[in-house]
């Protein structure tokens, strides 16, 4: 028996580094945090608290987890979920209904969803409400146990939370908070929004059954905690199946942290963006680099994966087009500097472009009219030039005010690199007039 547990221990090195790829994906695409979440120790044991007196005591709660996109807030409230779920009374006791405002995008489907999640529709069968606050209550009187004297706590988390206040009457809103107010069923409503501004579009029916209770997240960490976050992230478990390939990739990960070129790297990312969703996604690109003939992540890796995610999507748009919407945009680019950034239309270009061929014929290829619209009008299904004027003014194509959605920097970086680029081409967009 030993001996075969052995061999289920001792894993190829192919097998380890795919092992290790898929506990590391699944942490970035789940916004797995080992651990604590870092930084928010303070709202972590207030939400714990509250969430204990709901699921523990039968107290009913409201509470709003406001923050920006990407501070942590549904990995926040996961964590303390999870921490809640351990404790066996909890377990076979609390019920979750998780909602969504892009999901649930009135009330009838909300309540539909809060019947299904809650195993209900047996119960509802056909029955007829006379109103959404019959409904509701109906459900959770049919949570009661058997003894009737008491009822199952439920925790309603509530995703998009601003987007609720949008349904009509906010009846699904007012009657949770209703809920949550009398006591009736032990209710605690978990609101995620990103708006600060939330209360304000509250009814003031609403409003006055809300606790008010608001917990606050700000990524208020500094640099070195941000490392550590990193080095968190990339590390694998004490408990992974092949220590020493764990322990050697462990390793690989403090000298990465280690190394300034992957430190200038980081800063950088950590001053555009703090939030986990990008570092999980730099992350993701350095190890989709790691393979057996490449066992390690490299400085290399995280600033080719740094240069993919900072790449500029309107330069990358340009190495696709034809000579001809190139010459299009460089002409484009000389009657904004004419002009200096007033709209042009169609007809401008046309002769702009024209000039150019008169005197590099030989280079360009003189194309028809008709050509030259269609090659315009692509790429204004691109989005690299917008219409000044609305659908509703009616004019001709040739002579419609547009304006170039580029500016110089980014021409002349894709000139750069827009393979087999005729040098009267490039010497025309460098020079300072058409």
């Amino acid at each position: 028996m030993s001996k075969r547990k052995s061999k289920e221990n001792c894993l190829t090195h192919g097998e380890c580094i795919l092992k290790a790829q898929r506990m590391l994906r699944e942490r970035f695409c789940h916004q797995k945090i080992p651990g604590k979440p870092f930084g928010v120790e303070s709202q972590h044991k207030h939400l714990l608290e509250l969430l204990k007196r709901t699921a523990v005591h039968g107290e009913s709660n409201s509470v709003l987890i406001v923050g920006p996109r990407g501070a942590g807030k549904t990995m926040l409230l996961n964590c303390v979920l999870n921490e809640l779920l351990e404790v066996k009374h909890v377990q076979e006791n609390v019920l979750q209904v998780q909602l969504n405002g892009l999901l649930q995008t009135d009330d009838r489907i909300a309540l539909k969803e809060i019947t299904r999640q809650l195993h209900l529709e047996n119960v509802v069968g056909d029955k007829v409400f006379g109103s959404f606050a019959e409904n509701l209550a109906f459900l959770l009187e049919a949570l009661k146990k058997g003894d009737r004297s008491s009822s199952r706590p439920v925790l309603f988390i509530l995703d998009e939370f601003d987007l609720f206040a949008h349904h009509k009457n906010q009846t699904l809103l007012y009657n949770l908070f209703d809920v949550s107010q009398s006591a009736q069923t032990p209710v605690a409503v978990i609101g995620l929004t990103c708006r600060l501004d939330v209360l304000e579009l509250l009814e003031k029916r609403v409003k006055s059954r809300f606790s008010h209770r608001q917990i606050h997240l700000l990524s208020s960490f500094r640099f070195k905690q941000y490392l550590e976050i990193f080095k968190m992230q990339l590390s694998l478990p004490e408990d992974f199946t092949d220590r020493r390939f764990a322990e050697e990739w462990n390793q690989n990960i403090k000298s990465l942290c280690e190394d300034r070129s992957v430190e200038d790297v980081l800063q950088k990312h950590f001053c555009s963006s703090k939030d986990f969703r990008s570092l999980h996604m730099l992350l993701m690109l350095a190890l989709s680099r790691v393979t057996v003939s490449h066992p390690a992540i490299k400085p290399t890796d995280l600033l080719e994966a740094s240069r993919l995610c900072t790449m500029d999507s309107k330069a990358n748009i340009l190495h696709g087009l034809s000579v001809l919407e190139l010459c299009l945009i460089i002409a484009m680019k000389h009657l904004s500097d004419i002009y200096d950034g007033e709209p042009f239309n169609f007809q401008m270009v046309h002769n702009e472009f024209q000039k150019f061929i008169q005197r590099k014929s030989h280079s360009v290829h003189n194309f028809e009219k008709p050509v030259v619209i269609k090659a315009f009008e692509h790429l204004h299904q691109l989005e690299l030039i917008k219409p000044m004027e609305g659908p509703s003014v009616r004019t001709q194509k040739e002579y419609q005010l547009v304006k170039l959605l580029l500016d110089n920097s980014q021409i002349m970086d894709a000139l750069q690199k827009y393979p087999q680029c005729p040098t009267d081409v490039k010497q025309w967009a460098a020079s300072a007039f058409g």
